[in-house]
């Protein structure tokens, strides 16, 4: 199978780290939705990353839905909980940290793609607060209940968790600065030392095995 997106998306890297994990063999091409639009077209006509290319041709779109493929591939792995009260607490921080990523996402997408005579602050204010809101709430949550760092017991809610604030820090720290969340800083460093994570850097760059 193969992976579709640059590594600069955190959706393309939380895929792409979590294959790993799940032991997944999968190629990635490093195709950018704007440089690369027609390229993208030809494989995928929504052009969204991530996208990935099965085994028989079939297109999945989404991190989330991919992820959720490559579960029921990797059976019994899974780097989900088996419990339902486990996989509820899961399921809350993954949605925190999909909240994070996608304001994230937003606010640079405002910058950078639309014309600054366009910029609507109260529009920008407004998924500022939000995004600090996301990280505020998985900073008391880690505070709360510490969560694995190691390659063999970190979980999706860790991956999901750990790529949003790399991201967020590689693109907008000055909305949320690194002194007032200690906890996902330190989480983060952990992550970003395991090879998962070091083989699928954010960029614009190939993951290699």
């Amino acid at each position: 199978m193969k992976l579709i997106g640059m590594l600069d998306s955190p959706y393309v890297r939380r895929v792409a780290i979590s294959l790993q994990l799940l032991g997944i063999e999968f190629e990635h091409q490093s195709l950018s939705v704007f440089r690369g639009y027609a390229e993208f077209q030809r494989i995928n006509p929504v052009v969204k990353a991530p996208t990935l290319v099965c085994d028989d041709g079939s297109v999945i779109m989404d991190s989330t839905l991919i992820l959720q493929y490559a579960e029921a591939l990797a059976r019994p792995r899974t780097l989900l909980p088996a419990d339902v009260q486990g996989l509820q607490h899961e399921l809350h921080l993954i949605g925190l940290a999909l909240a994070a990523t996608e304001k994230s996402v937003q606010i640079v997408y405002e910058r950078n793609l639309r014309p600054s005579e366009k910029l609507h602050e109260p529009w920008l204010n407004r998924i500022s607060e939000q995004v600090l809101a996301a990280y505020t709430e998985l900073e008391s949550a880690l505070a709360a209940t510490p969560l694995a760092h190691t390659s063999a017991t970190v979980s999706q809610a860790g991956i999901t968790i750990g790529v949003a604030w790399h991201f967020t820090q590689q693109m907008i720290p000055e909305n949320v600065p690194t002194a007032n969340f200690p906890g996902l800083a330190a989480y983060s460093q952990a992550l970003e030392a395991l090879p998962e994570f070091r083989a699928a850097p954010h960029g614009d760059g190939t993951y290699v095995k």
